[in-house]
């Protein structure tokens, strides 16, 4: 089977090495760049909980001056490990949508243990703070990341994805699918992909690819990707 990733490869490596142990075919199809925004100094040890929605929200942080025991709220299990590997201690993650983070965060973080931060990129499917604030908790957004589209492409590339499209592609936020639209009309390949399954995060994503027939549409969260192979 060939498979299209489209997240950087920092962000899926380990993806690539699994699938081609198992025998597939993959193509890596970066279709954002992810950069580091400064953010002012935040006192950590004034807040009770913190919640990452994306593992690159880690990954820029300053690690320093936060106690790793202090209660922390990941989104889904790669989150989750990339949490864990910098010695965060108390970890709770969801099944990889925020709709399931924020009910976790109701259960298990009372509004009287105090302020929670909420560390972020510029731009997010859901805005899991503004819904906390109105249920009366007291959250601070940081925004520590941006992403952007990839615009430096290889041109070997496309040719050899028309020479043999990919049965499955895999797309993990609106923005993604907005720079993959982009790019399918950029090299005019709106006609290639009847025969690919197009694997989106959530609805929203998917609406963004529409226009292009594909196979099938599934709609899958992270750490579902090897499952959904034997979907098709």
């Amino acid at each position: 089977m060939h498979i299209l990733l489209t997240r950087p490869l920092e962000d899926c490596s380990e993806m690539i090495l699994k699938f081609k142990s198992l025998g597939h075919q993959v193509s890596h199809l970066p279709l954002l760049v992810v950069e580091k925004v400064n953010y002012d100094s935040v006192n950590f040890p004034s807040f009770g909980g913190i919640i990452f929605t994306s593992a690159n929200a880690i990954k820029f942080l300053d690690l320093k001056g936060i106690d790793k025991k202090i209660l922390c709220f990941c989104v889904g299990e790669a989150t989750e490990k990339t949490a864990r590997n910098n010695g965060f201690q108390n970890v709770i993650a969801a099944e990889g949508n925020v709709e399931n983070l924020k009910e976790l965060i109701l259960q298990n973080f009372d509004k009287k243990d105090g302020s929670l931060i909420y560390i972020s990129g510029e731009t997010v499917s859901t805005d899991l703070d503004q819904q906390l604030l109105k249920v009366g908790y007291n959250v601070k957004r940081i925004v520590n990341y941006r992403t952007s589209h990839n615009k430096n492409f290889n041109e070997e590339f496309v040719k050899e994805l028309k020479l043999k499209m990919p049965d499955i592609v895999y797309v993990y936020s609106q923005n993604s699918a907005a720079s993959f639209l982009n790019y399918i009309k950029l090299q005019q390949l709106e006609s290639l992909w009847m025969n690919t399954n197009l694997m989106c995060i959530g609805e929203k994503t998917s609406s963004i690819l529409n226009e292009i027939k594909w196979k099938k549409i599934f709609l899958f969260n992270p750490g579902e990707e090897e499952f959904l192979l034997y979907k098709i």
